[in-house]
């Protein structure tokens, strides 16, 4: 590889997660997304009905999705609260027919530990956390299930209004909350060999916010931990663009591949045959992964 696009050297980099393994040295792994909400930010419930998001999670997994993120409750406040009963029954039934299904690797997006035993109970293999395990009870789940789980970056709890987000320099301060939010983790029993990471575009945080985790997204990778990254159709994409919701996707997949040259191991995407085409062909020029065919001038 050239020296310039050198990654950055990863805490276990081989990881098995469910009934597959991944070498995050070595590749990307592609997370779809799916709302089990009626009113998600992107696809307006479009994935509401159960059968529409057991169909959508299991397109997704023909399209090349690696990993299926599920949730049940809209991280933004301007939407109905929903209770954890509520969330259960949005969420568990998915888990429970997609794993029936097929071997993909199936995170529940929750930040209620009560939600994470169940799903991992009922076949999930990862909680992606969007408080960042704000709930110290979530990482005894996740130690006692031996789960991998996601640790994201915010500074309120979901649903909870944070108007105005400052920061003195965001990256910085991000990369001191992850850090502290693993060293938590692995105080509860979780190892590093459990935990990937997520700056949390656009959590808390304004479109030049968004855009400075993007540019400086190689000081969060250097931590060494696999990381995440969310930003499939955001509001900084938009807001930087001048682009409606359902017209993010050019901006999302650029933002995408500048994290992944910066060491970025998962991307959550809304659009994955797009998302799965850019990022294969990312790691096609970085060296990580061969053509699938060589015909021209051979």
């Amino acid at each position: 590889m050239d020296p310039g696009l050198a990654l950055p050297t990863l805490v276990a980099p081989v990881r098995r997660i469910g009934a597959r393994t991944f070498d995050f040295n070595r590749q990307v792994a592609v997370m779809a997304i799916v709302n089990r909400t009626p009113d998600s930010f992107h696809d307006r419930g479009a994935t509401f009905a159960l059968d529409r998001a057991v169909e959508r999670a299991l397109a997704a997994v023909a399209e090349g999705a690696d990993w299926v993120d599920v949730g049940g409750v809209p991280f933004s406040p301007d939407t109905p609260p929903v209770t954890e009963s509520a969330e259960l029954t949005r969420v568990l039934p998915v888990v429970e027919a997609v794993r029936a299904r097929s071997d993909v690797v199936i995170s529940v997006d929750t930040a209620r530990p009560g939600v994470a035993r169940r799903a991992l109970a009922a076949g999930a293999d990862v909680v992606n956390d969007t408080s960042g395990l704000r709930d110290p009870a979530m990482a005894e789940v996740v130690a006692a299930a031996g789960a991998t789980v996601v640790i994201a970056h915010s500074l309120a709890a979901p649903h909870t209004h944070h108007p105005r987000p400052r920061y003195v320099d965001v990256v910085d301060e991000v990369a001191r909350f992850l850090r502290e939010r693993v060293a938590r983790a692995g105080r509860y029993g979780v190892t590093p060999g459990q935990i990937v990471i997520d700056p949390g575009h656009d959590l808390n945080k304004n479109t030049y916010h968004s855009l400075e985790l993007t540019r400086r997204l190689h000081e969060i990778t250097a931590l060494g931990l696999p990381t995440l990254v969310a930003v499939s159709n955001k509001d900084f994409v938009g807001e930087t663009l001048d682009r409606e919701r359902g017209r993010r996707v050019e901006g999302s997949l650029a933002a995408a591949v500048l994290c992944v040259r910066q060491g970025a191991r998962i991307v959550r995407a809304h659009d994955v045959t797009a998302t799965v085409d850019a990022i294969r062909m990312t790691e096609a020029v970085l060296g990580l992964r061969e053509p699938a065919y060589l015909r021209h001038n051979v």
